[in-house]
């Protein structure tokens, strides 16, 4: 997606957050404060090229994109495939059991589905890098991280996109709807369905209608804001 807005423009960086593409025994040092300091941190470095900087997240990342736009001068925010809560479910504990638990328990595994059997895009999946297993700690991280982005979404007064495929198995498409509704003060805010996608949207067979989707969606904002 980087790659593509390079192509329209736009000056792109991806940020790592921290205890990410590295180990996941450094996912269990990190705490969401950490990763909510990585995208402070990958703001200033923007800041320093342009005056206009857009954050975009894909799940995870996208809660963090819509919290940090109420933190940061952000031009807009656009958040994909991402999370309103985890699911209600035997996992859905609270943060002092999953810390507790977490110390007995280190990881756990990410899906009880065999993996890419929600990928539509099955090459594409080959291609595909990330952690075998979750570090259980880190979900009582993102318990939390979930929590500061609902208090946090009254607050977005930033142009929102939300993306999200009709067909993500693992954060259901309600979770969209459910965020959209939060945005009461988003000046303009605007959800958008993909379907031949499942939760990596910016990776599977329909990446490319999602990097359209946020390039129309930056240029407006622009065009709009002179």
């Amino acid at each position: 997606m980087g790659e593509y807005l390079h192509e329209q423009g736009c000056t792109c960086l991806g940020i790592r957050l921290a205890g990410h593409a590295t180990t996941p025994e450094d996912m269990l040092a990190s705490r969401w404060t950490d990763w909510a300091d990585s995208v402070e941190d990958g703001f200033h470095l923007l800041s320093g090229v342009t005056d206009r900087i857009f954050l975009a997240g894909l799940s995870m990342g996208g809660a963090l994109s819509l919290l940090m736009s109420t933190r940061l001068d952000a031009a807009g925010v656009i958040a994909m495939s991402t999370p309103y809560s985890l699911p209600r479910d035997p996992r859905n504990y609270p943060v002092w059991f999953i810390r507790l638990y977490g110390r007995f328990v280190r990881y756990a595994p990410k899906s009880a589905e065999a993996p890419g059997a929600s990928w539509f895009d099955k090459e594409a999946f080959k291609e595909h890098i990330s952690y075998p297993r979750n570090p259980v700690r880190a979900v009582a991280e993102l318990k939390l991280l979930l929590a500061e982005m609902r208090a946090a979404l009254p607050l977005v007064r930033k142009p929102a996109l939300l993306i999200h495929s009709r067909n993500d198995t693992y954060v259901l498409p309600e979770n969209m709807e459910r965020i959209y509704e939060g945005l009461v003060n988003a000046p303009d805010r605007k959800k958008a369905y993909v379907v031949e996608a499942g939760h990596v949207v910016t990776r599977d067979a329909a990446r490319h209608q999602v990097f359209e989707l946020a390039r129309d969606f930056i240029t407006n904002v622009i065009a709009r804001s002179g």
